[in-house]
C-alpha cells in the first residue's frame, strides 16, 4: 500500500510527504518514469555541524512547483530509513546536476551516511554572493525575498522551543523543507541567468563550484589537536594573566573588573585622569585603538592591552579548542566560508583560524597544538609578498617588476629609494619604514594613516608617499585608473573577473568617498590574491587525486596552505605543491612560495 499526503504550501507549491508502510511507498526518484534532468535537494538535520550532526530528512524537487520531503529520523513518526539506499545512486550520478542553497553543508553531512554527491553543482547561495559580495546575508530567506519577493518561514519559528528538528512533526517538516528545495530550484533559473549576463559564469563553474568539493574534503579531514599541550598552555596563560592582573591593580591602586568597560572608564578617566579620546553611548571608549594611543602617555593602558591579548587567546583558542574536538574523529573540523568576505577571500569559523596571531611567542605556542598524525608531517606553503607581486603585474610598474624578476628584497629596495641611499646602507629601521609604505600603498593609505602606522608626523609621512610615487609612476597611474574605473562602472574587477560593487565611490561625504577609493585600489589586488590561492587549491587537490597520493590539504589561512603528509611522500608533495602554487596564474613577475615542514604547525610555519 502507498500513501501520499498532498497539500499546498503557503507559497502555492505542491509538497508531498512520503509515508512508508508495507510495501514501501515509491520514492520521488522512482515515482516518475521520465529521466531526471536536474535535482534540487535540501537536508534537515539535528544541528549545524555536518560532522557531528545527523540527518533527519531530505527534501527533493525535480520540477518547479512540486517538491517532496522524505522523513528519515523523526521522533514519534513514520520514517523511511531505506531512503539513503534509494537516493544514493541518483545523488552520486555525475550526469545529474544538483541544485541547493549552501550545498557544501548538505554534501558533507551526506558523506556521514556513505553518500558522495557528484556532478555539476548549482549553489544558489554562492550565485547570490558572486552577484553582490557586499551583501551581509545570503541566507535562503534573504535571497528568496530579494529575487522572488517571497518571505519564507524562518527555521527558528518552525523549531520553536523544540531541541531538534527531529521533534518537528512530519506534516510541518514537509511544509518547511520541501519549500526550501523548491525555492532553490526557482532561484537557480534567475541567479544563474544573471551570472551569465554579468560575465561571472566562468568564475562560478571554474573556481567557486569545484572549490565546494575541495573544501568539503578539507572540512571532513579536519586537523589533529594536541589536547595535553592545550592544557599546559591554559595553566601558563592563567599564571601570566594573574601576574598582569596584579600589576594592573598595583598601578590602579585598587582591584576592579578588567573586562568591564564601565569600571575601566572610571579608573582611566576619573581616577588616573587620562584624557578620553572617543565618546560612546555609555561613556567613553576603551577600545584597542584608544588604549594604544593612551599607552603612549601611561603604563596602565599598555598592561590592559597585554591582558586583553592573552585573555582573548585563552578564551578563543586555548580553552575553546578542546571542546571543538570531534568525538568520532578525534580532530577539529573548522568550517570554511565562501560567501562572507567582499574580496573573495575564504574565512573560517568554529574555530576561526584566520585570527591566530602570526608572530610572537603566543602565536608560535598556539600553532604548536596543531599536530600531524602518527607517521605524518605537516607541510606549510605560504605565498611570499603575493599582493605586492600582483600590484607589480596589474600596475605594470617597471621598478616593481624589475625587483621581483631579479629576486631583489623589495623592502630594502624601496628603503633605498625613499632615503636616496645605496641598498647596502639600508638599516633595519629604514627597511621597516619601507615595508609599511609598500603594504600601505596596496591599501591606498593616506599620509595621516601612514603617520599613525609609523608614529611620525603627517608631513613626514606625506613626503615618503610622494617619494614612493616619484619612483613608481606605474603604481600611481594604476591607483588613479582604478578610482576612475570604479566611478564610471560602479564596480571593480579582479584579474579573474570577480566583481565588487563600490556604490559609495561617488558619495558627497568625503570620508565615505575616500574609503571607497581605497577599496577600489585594493580590491583588484586582494581579490586576485584570493582567486590565486583558490586556483592553486583546486589544482593541487586534482593532482593529489590523480596521483593517488595520501597527502591531504587540511587548512587554508590567508596566503598559506597546510597539508598533512605521510613521511614517504614529503619530497613528492613538496614539489607538487610548490609547482602548482607558483604556476596557478601567469603574471609578469614570478610567484614565490616559502615552504617548511615539521611535526606541528609551528615547526612547519
Amino acid at each position: 500500500m502507498e500513501q501520499f499526503s498532498l497539500f499546498k504550501s503557503s507559497k502555492g507549491t505542491e509538497t508531498e510527504q512520503t509515508v512508508s508502510e508495507t510495501p514501501p511507498a515509491p520514492s520521488p526518484i522512482t515515482h516518475h518514469s521520465s529521466p531526471i534532468t536536474e535535482l534540487s535537494f535540501d537536508i534537515e538535520a539535528t544541528g549545524r555541524n555536518p560532522i557531528s550532526g545527523s540527518i533527519v530528512g531530505i527534501a527533493l524537487c525535480r520540477e518547479k512547483g512540486r517538491a517532496y520531503y522524505v522523513p528519515i529520523r523523526h521522533k514519534h513518526d513514520t520514517n523511511i530509513p531505506e531512503a539513503f539506499d534509494i537516493l544514493k545512486g541518483v545523488l552520486e550520478d555525475e550526469s545529474i546536476p544538483k541544485i541547493g542553497h549552501n550545498l557544501k553543508y548538505d554534501i558533507l553531512i551526506l558523506r556521514q551516511e556513505g553518500i558522495h554527491v557528484k556532478g555539476r553543482l548549482y549553489d544558489t547561495m554562492l550565485a547570490s554572493y558572486l552577484l553582490n559580495p557586499n551583501k551581509p546575508d545570503h541566507s535562503l530567506e534573504d535571497v528568496g525575498l530579494e529575487y522572488l519577493f517571497y518571505k519564507k518561514r524562518p527555521f527558528t519559528e518552525v523549531l520553536g522551543k523544540r531541541h531538534s528538528f527531529s521533534e518537528v512533526s512530519i506534516d510541518e517538516a514537509t511544509q518547511y523543507a520541501a519549500e526550501d528545495a523548491e525555492l532553490a530550484m526557482e532561484l537557480k533559473e534567475i541567479l544563474f541567468e544573471r551570472l551569465k549576463t554579468e560575465g561571472l559564469e566562468d568564475l562560478y563553474f571554474n573556481m567557486e563550484m569545484p572549490l565546494i568539493y575541495v573544501l568539503t574534503d578539507m572540512e571532513e579531514i579536519g586537523v589533529r589537536i594536541n589536547k595535553g599541550r592545550l592544557e599546559e598552555l591554559s595553566k601558563e596563560l592563567d599564571r601570566d594573566l594573574g601576574i598582569i592582573e596584579s600589576k594592573i591593580y598595583n598601578i590602579a591602586g585598587e582591584s576592579f573588573n578588567i573586562n568591564s568597560p564601565q569600571q575601566l572608564q572610571k579608573i582611566l578617566f576619573e581616577k588616573i585622569g587620562l584624557k578620553p579620546l572617543k565618546k560612546t553611548k555609555t561613556g567613553y571608549s576603551t577600545g584597542m585603538d584608544v588604549l594604544e594611543e593612551l599607552s603612549k602617555t601611561h603604563e596602565l593602558p599598555m598592561e590592559i592591552l597585554n591582558y586583553r591579548t592573552l585573555y582573548k587567546l585563552k578564551t578563543t583558542y586555548v580553552d575553546a579548542l578542546p571542546k571543538l574536538i570531534d568525538k568520532k574523529t578525534g580532530r577539529t573540523h573548522t568550517s570554511f566560508n565562501q560567501t562572507v568576505t567582499a574580496t573573495g577571500r575564504l574565512s573560517s569559523s568554529e574555530p576561526n583560524l584566520q585570527n591566530i596571531p602570526i608572530r610572537g611567542e603566543w602565536g608560535t605556542k598556539i600553532r604548536e597544538v596543531f599536530i600531524a598524525d602518527e607517521g605524518c608531517v605537516l607541510i606549510s606553503a605560504d605565498y611570499s609578498q603575493v599582493e605586492l607581486r600582483i600590484l607589480a603585474h596589474i600596475s605594470g610598474d617597471e621598478g616593481l617588476i624589475d625587483a621581483f624578476s631579479k629576486d631583489i628584497d623589495i623592502h630594502t629596495r624601496t628603503a633605498a629609494e625613499l632615503f636616496n641611499i645605496p641598498k647596502e646602507s639600508v638599516t633595519e629601521e629604514m627597511r621597516r619604514i619601507a615595508k609599511t609604505v609598500n603594504f600601505g600603498v596596496v591599501y591606498g593609505i593616506s599620509p595621516f594613516g601612514l603617520s599613525e602606522a609609523l608614529n611620525i608626523a603627517p608631513k613626514e609621512a606625506a613626503a615618503y608617499i610622494e617619494q614612493y610615487f616619484k619612483k613608481h609612476e606605474g603604481v600611481k597611474n594604476y591607483m588613479d585608473d582604478a578610482i576612475k574605473v570604479a566611478r564610471e562602472n560602479g564596480y571593480v574587477k579582479t584579474l579573474m573577473g570577480r566583481k565588487r560593487p563600490i556604490p559609495e565611490i561617488n558619495s558627497h561625504n568625503t570620508n565615505i568617498r575616500q574609503q571607497a577609493e581605497r577599496l577600489a585600489i585594493n580590491t583588484p589586488i586582494q581579490g586576485t590574491a584570493a582567486d590565486l590561492i583558490k586556483i592553486a587549491m583546486i589544482n593541487i587537490w586534482k593532482r593529489l587525486k590523480e596521483r593517488n597520493l595520501e597527502t591531504r590539504m587540511i587548512l587554508q589561512i590567508h596566503d598559506e596552505l597546510l597539508f598533512e603528509v605521510p613521511e614517504p611522500e614529503i619530497e613528492i608533495a613538496k614539489n607538487l605543491i610548490k609547482y602548482e602554487m607558483e604556476n596557478a596564474l601567469s603574471l609578469s613577475v614570478p610567484l614565490k612560495v616559502d615552504m617548511g615542514w615539521g611535526k606541528n604547525w609551528a615547526e612547519a610555519h
